[in-house]
């Protein structure tokens, strides 16, 4: 009476639950590499912890697995600040703009007048 016993991949245990965390977490990984904001050629990884705890007569064992992905950070943006006069004798950080405000791009459209940096005063 010698069959032959279906075995399975850990992975397929808890109903395909153990597998469906590696498939999710694989999902985000792919998600993260076609997402523009991230550098193309950054490593990703999925790190696979799989714990067992045997009980006291090391007859019946608990599993539990967590799949965890290790995304790559999204790429810096970066502007430009200018420190400069608001015309009226104060100092004020402004971003620097591509053209002169008011100026008409190539496009046709106007130029925007440059965001002024919040600057708060701390009492001394």
């Amino acid at each position: 009476m010698n069959k032959n016993i279906d075995r399975s991949s850990i992975l397929q245990m808890a109903r395909g639950a153990f597998q469906e965390r590696v498939d999710y977490e694989m999902g985000r990984v792919v998600d993260n590499i076609l997402d523009l904001n991230t550098k193309a050629t950054a490593k990703r990884k999925i790190t696979l912890t799989i714990e067992l705890t045997p009980d006291d007569e090391r007859q019946t064992i608990s599993v539990a697995v967590q799949a965890k992905a290790t995304l790559a950070p999204t790429n810096p943006v970066a502007t430009a600040l200018c420190i400069t006069s608001d015309g009226n004798g104060e100092m004020v950080v402004a971003e620097m703009v591509p053209q002169i405000p008011g100026q008409i791009n190539m496009d046709g459209t106007q130029q925007e007048a440059p965001k002024i940096l919040k600057l708060v005063q701390t009492a001394n």
